[in-house]
């Protein structure tokens, strides 16, 4: 599968994006909250193959508030 030319050159992290999440499900442990699916794999696998293109879905992660510890 070749990718178009304005795609990035690697895939979103999904255990960095705000949308991913774990499921209860062992046949289907993975889910992305912004499309509304479960899968064996990463989502972010699930899309390439379907759409040919990287996720565009990706929100980062926000940063955990300081602990306040010195």
């Amino acid at each position: 599968m070749t990718l178009p030319p304005d795609a990035p050159a690697t895939a979103p992290d999904c255990w960095q994006c705000r949308h991913f999440g774990l499921s209860y499900e062992p046949r289907w442990p993975y889910l992305c909250r912004l499309m509304g699916f479960k899968s064996p794999q990463l989502p972010c696998r699930d899309v390439l193959q379907a759409d040919g293109r990287h996720c565009r879905g990706f929100e980062a992660k926000p940063a955990p508030p300081p602990s306040g510890k010195p």
